[in-house]
């Protein structure tokens, strides 16, 4: 009772931040005219700030995803016209995740002390610019792997950063359906990007595709460095008894005179200065000064249950993303733009699925049907379970259809799955969300590189046995890792997950 009574007392200094916001944007906005920049201002005034943030952050991995895609179909085409055996070609594709596995944890840490906002502004900015430098030609092996190092770099950055930001604005009564909204994003992202740049590519070439996306990175950045916003600092001490994260860059705060609710009672509260009638901000929990308790995330095993997932979430995600052009074209002999829709329809569902998931759990935990230990176990269990399923049955059909069928099938439960796993880093340790994503999405990475360039291994040997990879039936080792894994992995997450907080 008394941590729900701290969540709505918080719940209300929020509202009251938003109404600030939203009075200062509101004046601001008769100022802009009727131009594009005014109607967003205008918009975006008349919205609480928490639900700008998330989706803003539901941008951000739609643009990151755009990129991913981006460079997979690009390289394709021009490996295919250089002539790239498939084994450089899976290394090429899995550079990305070698930058990528170096910024995880050090990004939790950044966000964590610099705050989420700042990071992921200047993450943006890196990895934009290294887009649009990339070169196109297929025979500058190295110069290409130096650009995706550098892209996958600037990108671990963004999921720990998010997972702070999120963890000090959204109440945990709205955790699921957010961070839900906000991964789907990436689903979104690759759909867009599968049904818009092949024929980029065809057209214009994989030169334009990379200025395409370096032009979207630096447009979110504008955007972000304009709307998005940190949370109040009166509302810190309130936050943490209500299972809300901090980051360090509060403690660089407290010299600034705090504020407070008046009238907070009936929850409709405003923001006042106090100015010197109090002292500045004490009553910050002292633990804060406390190091990171690295050796007790590093030897928990609910934090080892969500590692395992983000590992066989993203074996699955990052193969079937990097590989399945190559298995419509060789495999099935289908090229992406004569799939026409169907070709974003695995990333639709994957959007779609991901936000029933959310609401689906926010529904069972507001309403009390489940605890939120049982409703995370029974969405990652379910999800993976079933993804599983459709892995084992990919290559029984020789139709494109077949295989679009089976993928969205697969790549919809994986993302049903991030409702139980994906969320439960604010679970278990809200005030280091971002910590304990990026060692998990350490893990996530690392699948993408065994993944990637596990299947080009595989494709390889198949080759040197005489093996016809025009056969779908030689891709079935391709497809059968992943669902091993995710059975074992749901196994594992029921063992051990809790939803319980474990760091306080």
């Amino acid at each position: 009772p008394c941590v729900e009574e701290e969540e709505k007392r918080l719940c209300a200094c929020l509202r009251a931040r938003e109404r600030e916001l939203v009075h200062g944007g509101a004046a601001m906005a008769k100022h802009t005219g009727s131009g594009f920049n005014g109607w967003l201002l205008r918009t975006s005034s008349s919205i609480p700030q928490r639900y700008v943030v998330v989706f803003l952050t539901f941008l951000c991995t739609c643009v990151c995803y755009i990129e991913r895609v981006g460079f997979s179909v690009a390289y394709t085409a021009a490996a295919e016209k250089g002539g790239v055996d498939e084994g450089t070609k899976g290394f090429i594709l899995s550079s990305f995740f070698y930058g990528y596995v170096l910024s995880q944890v050090p990004g939790g840490w950044a966000a964590q002390l610099l705050g989420g906002r700042r990071v992921l502004l200047l993450s943006f900015c890196l990895w934009s610019i290294t887009c649009a430098l990339t070169p196109t030609d297929a025979g500058s092996v190295a110069a290409i792997v130096i650009a995706r190092l550098l892209v996958g770099v600037a990108q671990g950055f963004i999921f720990p950063s998010i997972h702070t930001v999120l963890a000090q604005w959204v109440p945990p009564h709205e955790r699921s359906r957010c961070v839900s909204l906000t991964t789907s994003g990436m689903y979104f992202g690759a759909a867009v990007g599968m049904l818009l740049l092949p024929s980029v590519v065809l057209n214009r070439g994989p030169r334009a595709v990379f200025l395409v996306e370096a032009a979207m990175g630096g447009g979110w950045a504008l955007i972000w460095l304009r709307y998005a916003s940190d949370p109040p600092l009166s509302a810190l001490p309130k936050a943490l008894a209500a299972g809300f994260g901090v980051s360090n860059v509060y403690q660089k705060n407290r010299s600034l005179l705090p504020v407070t609710v008046d009238g907070e009672e009936n929850g409709e509260g405003l923001l006042k200065d106090l100015g010197r009638k109090i002292k500045p901000v004490d009553v910050v929990d002292k633990s804060l000064d406390a190091g990171i308790p690295w050796s007790k995330i590093m030897l928990s095993l609910p934090v080892w249950a969500i590692v395992v997932s983000n590992f066989t979430f993203h074996y699955s995600l990052y193969v079937l993303m990097n590989w399945l052009p190559t298995y419509f074209s060789q495999g099935l002999r289908v090229t992406l733009k004569n799939l026409g829709f169907l070709k974003m329809l695995p990333y639709l569902n994957m959007f779609l699925f991901s936000n029933l998931g959310g609401v689906i759990a926010d529904l069972l935990i507001v309403r009390k049907i489940l605890s939120v230990t049982s409703t995370r176990k029974v969405l990652n269990t379910g999800g993976f379970t079933v993804a599983a399923m459709a892995l084992m049955l990919m290559t029984g059909f020789r139709s494109a259809t077949g295989a679009i069928l089976c993928s969205s099938v697969c790549l919809g439960f994986c993302a049903l799955s991030r409702a139980g796993f994906a969320v439960n880093h604010m679970d278990i340790a809200p005030r280091y969300a971002g910590i304990v994503m990026g060692v998990s999405n350490t893990a996530g990475t690392l699948a993408g590189i065994v993944g990637v360039g596990l299947t080009g291994k595989i494709l390889e040997t198949a080759k040197a046995r005489s093996m016809d990879i025009t056969d779908p039936h030689t891709w079935t080792t391709v497809f059968m890792a992943p669902a091993v894994l995710s059975l074992a992995s749901a196994a594992l997450f029921v063992a051990f997950a809790t939803g319980e907080r474990v760091f306080d």
